[in-house]
């Protein structure tokens, strides 16, 4: 049998890559909610599977239930943030004449320390504010572009959650019916093992994100800084988003802090954020979602920016699930088992995991 060389392989590689990623983007209309989609099914499927075992439902009245029950607890969550955004924006006065002294003062400082005076600079920012107007309508255009884009991505989830739900024997029967027969086995360990993991590292991040936000807001709260509720859980929210997302909760905080409360407890709030991103990196994450979903920092972050570029916000949240799925699929195809080492982290055999005593009779053990 003749073999392929290297240089070939390499090069049909890459125009597979290249071509996937634009059909990716000409199709994120429906690929992004669709891939969403999997994700929460796989979620509620224990809770679709117990109301068809135990309370005898038909698997189409289950999936029905499972997405209710679903956009319950995810409109619960919205509601309780809109009251907290409203608490803001009553106070909106109050942050717009801190907002004031505070630009002021930079004013000032400019002026003493680069011999700026004031007049140039409000010159300057008076011309940015008429280019801003100029642009006023094309903004305005792509926010009502936004908000239908959003509006139809909820629906289309909504709807294809149900459908994978619903269809899943037939689905998993397709899978296991195109590969040859003496690959249905592996086929369908391979669903089975994405199937546990998946679940469970969706289960952790939202463990993960309730942990974070009660520890956030605690400590805030215990520093005096206003709107503690907001912050905190804006704060385990965006933490959902890998090593970008505790960033961007950081820089709200912060514009929030400094308007309500000065410089000062926006240090002390930057200090916080530091000490509980650690915590998270190094006690959270092992506990809570375990490794076995460990994708090393260089390709995650690499996934994270390819899907920013791609699908935007969805395809940040939705490229480390998906590369743990490439890694389980190439560990277990022996040609493809190079690219699974690729992904992974370094391999500690052996490794003693750890535990944490809380009582006596409650600990938590760092997952495998």
């Amino acid at each position: 049998m003749r073999t392929v060389p290297f240089y070939a392989k390499l090069a049909l590689i890459l125009f597979s890559l290249v071509c996937l990623g634009y059909l990716a983007i000409l199709g994120q209309t429906l690929l992004a909610p669709l891939m969403t989609s999997f994700l929460l099914a796989l979620l509620l499927l224990p809770l679709s599977n117990f109301l068809e075992n135990k309370c005898r439902f038909k698997r189409s009245i289950a999936s029905i239930v499972s997405v209710i029950l679903m956009i319950a607890v995810i409109s619960s969550i919205i509601y309780f943030l809109v009251n907290q955004l409203t608490d803001l924006w009553q106070d909106w006065p109050l942050l717009k004449k801190q907002a004031e002294t505070s630009f002021h003062d930079v004013q000032m400082w400019i002026s003493r320390t680069f011999n700026v005076n004031t007049k140039k600079q409000i010159n300057y920012l008076q011309n940015s504010a008429t280019s801003a107007l100029a642009t006023s309508a094309t903004v305005l255009g792509a926010t009502l572009l936004t908000l239908s884009s959003t509006l139809l991505f909820l629906s289309f989830l909504l709807l294809f959650t149900f459908f994978i739900l619903n269809y899943r024997a037939i689905l998993f029967k397709f899978l296991t019916s195109v590969f040859a027969e003496e690959h249905t086995q592996k086929v369908s360990d391979i669903v089975q093992r994405i199937q546990y993991i998946i679940k469970k590292y969706i289960t952790g991040l939202f463990l993960q994100m309730l942990i974070v936000s009660i520890i956030m807001i605690f400590l805030l709260w215990i520093l005096g800084v206003k709107y503690a509720i907001l912050l905190g859980l804006i704060a385990g929210i965006f933490n959902i988003i890998p090593y970008i997302g505790i960033f961007s909760a950081l820089l709200i905080s912060i514009i929030i802090t400094f308007a309500t409360a000065g410089a000062a407890k926006m240090l002390l709030v930057i200090a916080v954020f530091a000490g509980v991103h650690a915590i998270d990196g190094n006690i959270l994450m092992p506990l809570v979602v375990g490794s076995k979903v460990k994708i090393n920092a260089l390709f995650a972050f690499i996934g994270i920016i390819v899907g920013e570029m791609i699908w935007g916000i969805s395809g940040m949240f939705l490229c480390i699930p998906y590369m743990a799925m490439l890694k389980i699929i190439f560990d277990r195809v022996d040609q493809l088992r190079p690219w699974g080492i690729l992904l992974g982290g370094d391999e500690k055999p052996n490794k003693k995991r750890k535990v944490y005593r809380i009582t006596k009779n409650i600990k938590l053990e760092e997952q495998e």
